[in-house]
C-alpha cells in the first residue's frame, strides 16, 4: 500500500521494537526510525523488582499537576502516580523513555505487575522518601 509519508519517514522494518537503549531492555536502535506505538520493553531483570510492598499510604494529591517532566530521579525508587482520570497508586519505576515509562505496579490483591504507562496519561507523582 502506497504511503505519501514514506519519502518523508519510511515506515519501520517488521518486528522492530524500540529499546530506548536502556540495560535489559536490548541494543539502542540508532539508524531506525521512530517508533509512534507503544514500547516492547520486557520485564526487566529480576534484580530490578521491588524486594517488599510499598508505603501502606498514599501522599496527598499535590494541588496541580507536575507531568513527568524529572520522574527519571524515580527511577528503582516507590513512586506515586496520579493519573489523568484521577486514579493513583505505587510504582517502582525500572525504565523511562520520551513517551512511556515502565517499571512495577502495586496491586493489594496480585502485588507487583509489570505495566508500561503513556507519560502523557500522567497527571502528577512524588518519589518515596520513606
Amino acid at each position: 500500500m502506497y504511503n505519501p509519508y514514506e519519502e518523508i519517514m519510511p515506515l519501520p522494518e517488521p518486528g522492530f521494537e524500540p529499546s530506548f537503549g536502556l540495560p535489559g531492555f536490548g541494543p539502542p536502535s540508532y539508524g531506525q526510525p521512530p517508533s509512534f506505538g507503544q514500547p516492547s520493553f520486557g520485564p526487566p531483570p529480576a534484580g530490578q523488582m521491588p524486594l517488599g510492598p510499598p508505603p501502606s499510604f498514599a501522599p496527598s494529591l499535590p494541588p496541580f499537576g507536575v507531568g513527568t517532566s524529572g520522574i527519571q530521579s524515580c527511577l528503582f525508587r516507590n513512586t506515586y502516580i496520579w493519573m489523568l482520570n484521577g486514579t493513583g497508586f505505587w510504582f517502582f519505576l525500572t525504565a523511562v523513555g520520551r513517551e512511556f515509562i515502565a517499571g512495577f505496579r502495586w496491586s493489594s490483591r496480585s502485588g507487583w505487575r509489570f505495566q508500561t504507562i503513556a507519560r502523557r496519561n500522567i497527571r502528577s507523582y512524588e518519589c518515596s522518601r520513606w
